[in-house]
């Protein structure tokens, strides 16, 4: 019973932060973020996670990418691949050599230092995908472009972890890692393309709601590939949705897999974000958290603004851009959890790199707002 208690209070507690967010004009996730920072155990302690919480978490951030791609517009983001391309690139280079050269400076051990570049070239677009879709942004050519940039970018990030972690070990299967992951990508094409024919079949199957069955399973399917080719399960979800976007009943599935998303699993996930953060570092190094904070926004914000607009995107859009590369959430956080696991970081620092995480979470939704307030068409 512990763990419908919980999930109970979460759904309570997403609710009240929804409508007091709105209440005061600030975006949905950013309260329930805090809410979840206020009854995890470093606050009031009443939730405490475990196994069945991070389960409904994980499939959270598995639909919600699911209906970031059903809601993209494939046209326009074929349109403006190389300037996601680029930013991606930028957004995964300028972190890692900042944070790998800042840190090295710092004294940080060379393995150390090196680890904390792969943490902050990760971007989580799941933070800025629910912000967009509220102010209705996310098909815009800037949103586009976000949503490009953040697929390449966590391939990118995981490459980089793969490579890492295969040097740091004796295994050496890192040819392995790349095989399985380029044959990933191949695969994802080949159902693209073959989406639009099977879609034909499914609809004369004489099953209730048989297009949102079967297009979750899809989006589970691709997921699990994802995870087992050694990516990130939203990659696979992500391409499910777009995929998916192509075919005539797109609409339908997308309002079905919305109400069975936003009831219970996105809530989940925003609100246990939280769970594993300890405030300790913030006492006693304040000045290292806001300064690797102000690292993490700046080192994405500035290579994403500029590629903006280097590439004919208007102020307004290139600041869009930049500050919806900004949030680190989930992908960092499992990243730091790899690290912590394999003794490449202590606890310390693994509490440092969580609070950092969870600041720049937090200050992205707000940067995004501004930037949407300048006019985005």
């Amino acid at each position: 019973m512990n763990d419908i208690f919980q999930l109970t209070l979460i759904l309570v507690a997403s609710l009240v932060a929804t409508l007091f967010a709105r209440r005061i004009r600030i975006p949905a996730v950013v309260g329930q973020i805090l809410i979840g920072i206020v009854l995890a155990p470093a606050a009031l302690g009443w939730l405490h996670g475990g196994h069945t919480i991070e389960v409904l978490s994980e499939i959270g951030v598995i639909l919600l990418m699911f209906l970031a791609g059903l809601e993209s517009d494939l046209s326009v983001l074929k349109k403006n691949f190389k300037p996601a391309l680029l930013v991606a690139l930028a957004g995964v280079l300028v972190p890692l050599l900042v944070f790998w050269g800042v840190t090295a400076l710092m004294g940080y051990a060379f393995s150390t230092a090196i680890f904390y570049g792969i943490v902050f070239a990760a971007t989580s677009v799941s933070i800025t995908v629910e912000v967009l879709q509220e102010y209705g942004k996310l098909s815009t050519k800037a949103g586009s472009i976000i949503l490009g940039a953040a697929v390449v970018d966590d391939i990118l990030a995981v490459l980089a972890l793969s490579i890492f972690t295969s040097a740091n070990s004796s295994s050496g299967n890192l040819p392995q890692q790349f095989f399985m992951e380029f044959l990933f990508l191949v695969f994802l094409v080949l159902v693209h393309k073959s989406v639009p024919k099977i879609w034909r079949f499914v609809e004369k199957l004489p099953i209730y709601a048989k297009n949102t069955t079967a297009a979750l399973i899809l989006c589970l399917v691709l997921s699990l590939l994802a995870d087992a080719a050694g990516m990130s399960a939203v990659i696979g979800s992500f391409f499910a949705g777009l995929a998916l976007s192509q075919t005539d009943v797109s609409h339908k599935i997308e309002e079905y897999s919305s109400a069975i998303a936003y009831v219970v699993f996105i809530p989940v996930f925003f609100v246990s974000i939280a769970i594993s953060v300890t405030f300790e570092s913030i006492f006693e190094q304040p000045l290292l958290i806001l300064f690797f904070t102000l690292l993490a926004v700046l080192t994405k914000f500035i290579p994403a603004y500029f590629i903006g607009k280097s590439t004919g995107l208007t102020t307004s859009e290139s600041a869009l851009v930049g500050t919806g590369m900004v949030s680190r959430g989930e992908m960092a956080l499992i990243i730091a959890q790899i690290g912590l696991a394999s003794q490449v970081i202590n606890s310390d620092i693994y509490s440092e790199l969580v609070i950092v995480i969870i600041l720049s979470t937090l200050i992205a939704p707000f940067l995004i707002k501004q930037s949407l307030k300048k006019g985005i068409s």
